[in-house]
């Protein structure tokens, strides 16, 4: 009887509160939809719901921002369901090893990834204000996890944006100031990356720290919330083809379930919509896709409106589209999802349950060679999703060459990496490291390749055989260096080592490459590796101190030499043994260039590199002396004409003068040939058929010939140009477009051979391969005392394509 009042009163206290609690009107003072909350406001709120109803509703920190705004996560359910949270979430997460007997739907949403799609935000305070008060029956057997701005950093730049520009009161006309955000959108994060597209790569803050606890939960059902242009009406589940061939009917089926439930609703309020098209599920980093291919039913829901919406805007038909209209309609399918949830969580729990169970996938398990710091740098990711990973027990392994793309056999060792399928995160395995992804349809809405072997830069075996395997053996950490050598030399493999280098060159440690390979004291050593001469640093009076940390907090193995004189090869004071110049860098930013690719290029500098850069924006930069620098990096964009003839004269002074021009996709465009550049681009073969007429209906299917959409090429490297130190002779390249461009005279480092290229995995058109055939990948273009490196292909695209990065770097350091 006491443990029942007790019961009675806890029931009756939580009815209480909650019936007490201020909706996010109230709270904030001005009707939900009449002004764009700030995150801080937004933090408020929320602190406020778990301060009056501790009992339904937990309040976490999950970490910061860039910016060191905070990130949190919302559990909200009964007051016995958050009574017993950790059991409840135990007992779900026993369903990926088949022994759970759960019965609680795990509901997670995601709000806001796109800062400047700012609606969701807003809807995501009504949301749990109504699932606390007059929606409480949907938590019976419901845990609602929620995340109510993945990107505050971004949400904030909109926000405010918005409040200094809006007219008072706000127009409508889509002309006006406040409908036109400038070149930095609040649409990305800190370093302008799109988190929507991170998920699976991990390569920012925010990304890193809610994967942690995503992981912690992998929710049943996962939602991500969007916005679209003005003129779109709400799109929601089921998604367009393609799906990947790993997607359960189950996963398709609940997404009809739910698209039907939202369209009762909004056929009763007449609201338009569609379903089926444009968002598709098969690239793996969206935040449908992941949670998809972690066993959840994950959806992506779009409202019209995002940045050129504000607070009201005439559509192109003459409606007014409001931010009450956009956060009514977020809020009417975040309920719907959590009813259909509740009502399903039984089937819900089963279905779970059987998507864990072992797959027959044809590939069993994943056998990888290659430089022990790109296994490593892959090592570190698969942790980072909990994927199982260890050395072989055998000799040698057979099935699909990555190198070849045919069937072969590799020899394996201890230092060579299994990943196998045979593992709670098999599903995930397979999509992350599949030769090539399966398209049910080549109309698709992001890259179609993206296999991690070739990302890595490693040699793969792809087996139809699980092979055994046993725990890694942990890295080995390098002794104290000897004081009396005469130098001490680095490898030059891979992006640790141009952090290594970095690093010495910010500590002033000089430092020497090898222009040819050498052999000295019984060892070997490539082009490019870097040759440390206590001659050259004898002023510093700490230089085997500075050498040693730096070494140490890199796990560089550095081999000391007692001469400079080499068995074959350059001596270390030949001139084939040059110093490498400490560079001065300054990027382009604003105008011309995109945001995205020059925030993938800021990231790497101060994230991964951790190299000072001067950032220059378009507007000044006819004020600023390039003298000062002896780098100078254009990010892709769309340049077009951006160059006046004035500014093309300085650029080719600037240069021939002896400095550095690297110009990345998009940006060589504004400086090829008919600008007095040496590039040219290709002009592809005339087609006659194009004159032909063509129905309509196949317009789409007809220009999607045209079109490279994120597809994996094999190109061929020469390795003894300093832009390809560090390389073999191939190099797997991602192409984003059908952009070609003709060899060089000379100093073609990576290129696509031969008249008839051939994607080694995603999608490439017809005609389209026709433009990138015998085409530049990475060249150098000398030009009096300077140099320019053309990157047609992008290196450091989203930051996960690893095996590029040397490249990039060896543009800095490498390329005189």
């Amino acid at each position: 009887m006491t443990r029942f009042l007790f019961s009675l009163l806890a029931l009756t206290s939580c009815f209480l509160s909650a019936q007490n609690l201020k909706s996010p009107s109230e709270f904030l003072g001005y009707e939900l939809g009449t002004e764009f909350t700030r995150h801080h406001e937004v933090v408020d709120y929320y602190q406020y719901l778990a301060k009056q109803a501790p009992e339904m509703v937990k309040l976490t920190t999950y970490g910061q921002t860039n910016e060191r705004r905070p990130l949190l996560l919302v559990y909200v359910s009964t007051a016995t369901n958050m009574a017993n949270l950790e059991i409840i979430r135990q007992e779900h997460l026993k369903d990926t090893e088949g022994t759970g007997n759960s019965s609680t739907a795990i509901v997670w949403l995601s709000y806001n990834v796109h800062g400047n799609e700012s609606v969701s935000t807003e809807a995501s305070m009504q949301t749990i204000y109504e699932l606390l008060t007059s929606k409480r029956s949907y938590l019976d057997n419901t845990v609602v996890i929620m995340d109510p701005c993945i990107n505050p950093d971004g949400r904030d730049r909109y926000s405010n944006w918005y409040n200094q520009y809006k007219n008072t009161p706000h127009q409508l006309d889509p002309n006006s100031k406040e409908h036109n955000e400038g070149w930095w959108s609040g649409r990305s994060n800190h370093y302008m990356f799109d988190l929507n597209r991170d998920w699976a790569w991990l390569t920012q803050v925010e990304s890193q720290q809610r994967i942690k606890v995503y992981n912690e939960w992998l929710p049943h059902v996962h939602v991500d919330f969007h916005e679209q242009g003005v003129d779109n009406p709400y799109y929601f589940a089921p998604a367009a083809e393609p799906y990947h061939e790993v997607i359960t009917d189950f996963q398709r089926d609940f997404q009809v379930t739910l698209g039907k439930n939202h369209a009762k609703y909004f056929d009763a309020n007449g609201w338009f919509y569609f379903t089926k098209e444009i968002f598709d599920l098969f690239y793996p980093s969206y935040g449908d896709t992941y949670p998809t291919y972690n066993g959840a039913i994950g959806m992506t829901y779009e409202q019209g409106g995002s940045g050129r919406g504000g607070l009201g805007v005439i559509t192109s038909i003459g409606d007014t589209l409001t931010l009450k209209d956009r956060i009514a309609h977020h809020h009417t399918t975040g309920l719907s999802t959590i009813e259909v949830s509740h009502q399903n969580a039984e089937r819900l729990n089963q279905e779970f349950k059987k998507f864990y169970q072992n797959k027959n996938f044809k590939y069993k398990s994943y056998v990888l060679n290659g430089d022990s710091d790109k296994i490593e740098a892959l090592k570190q990711l698969l942790s980072k999703h909990k994927i199982k990973f260890g050395s072989p027990t055998i000799s040698s392994v057979k099935g699909y060459n990555y190198q070849t793309g045919g069937n072969g056999s590799m020899a394996v060792s201890q230092n060579s990496l299994v990943v196998s399928t045979n593992q709670s995160k098999g599903t995930l395995v397979k999509v992350l490291f599949e030769p090539n992804a399966k398209l049910s349809d080549s109309l698709t809405y992001d890259i179609t390749a993206w296999s991690l072997p070739y990302a890595y830069g490693l040699d793969g075996i792809a087996s139809t055989s699980l092979v055994s395997s046993q725990a890694q053996n942990p890295a080995v950490n390098f002794g104290t260096l000897d004081s009396n050598s005469y130098a001490y030399i680095s490898n030059w493999n891979s992006m640790k080592d141009a952090k290594f280098l970095a690093a010495l060159l910010k500590a002033r440690i000089r430092v020497r490459k090898a222009d040819h390979p050498f052999s000295i004291e019984g060892k070997s050593f490539a082009r490019g590796s870097l040759i440390i001469t206590k001659g050259d640093n004898q002023n510093n009076a700490d230089f085997i101190g500075q050498l040693t940390k730096i070494s140490k907090e890199f796990n560089q193995e550095l081999t000391a030499s007692s001469t400079g004189y080499v068995d074959s090869g350059k001596d270390f004071g030949s001139s084939y043994v040059q110093m490498i110049s400490k560079p001065k860098i300054a990027v382009l930013s604003g105008g011309p260039t995109s945001t995205l690719r020059f925030g993938e290029i800021w990231h790497f500098f101060e994230q991964q590199l951790k190299y000072p850069i001067t950032v220059i924006d378009s507007e000044y930069a006819d004020q600023v002396d390039l003298k000062d620098y002896n780098i100078l990096i254009l990010p892709s964009g769309g340049y077009g004409n951006h160059f006046s003839e004035a500014q093309l004269t300085k650029l080719k002074d600037w240069v021939s003068a002896g400095g550095k021009l690297i110009a990345m996709g998009g940006a060589i465009d504004g400086i090829d040939g008919e600008k007095g550049f040496g590039i040219k681009k290709k002009e592809a073969a005339k087609d006659s058929t194009k004159n032909k007429p063509k129905p309509h209906k196949n317009a789409q299917r007809e220009q999607i010939k045209n079109v490279i959409t994120g597809a994996i090429f094999k190109a061929r490297v020469d390795n003894s140009h300093p832009l390809a130190y560090g390389y073999g002779t191939d190099y797997f390249t991602l192409k984003l477009g059908s952009a070609g461009y003709d060899y060089l005279k000379y100093g073609n480092a990576a290129y696509l051979e031969g008249e008839s290229p051939k994607q080694v995995s995603g999608f490439a058109g017809s005609e389209a391969l026709k433009k990138v055939a015998n085409s530049l990948i990475f060249g150098v273009e000398n030009r009096g005392e300077g140099s320019v490196v053309y990157m047609v292909d992008n290196p450091l695209f989203r930051g996960f394509w690893e095996n590029g990065k040397l490249f990039f770097a060896n543009a800095l350091f490498m390329v005189d």
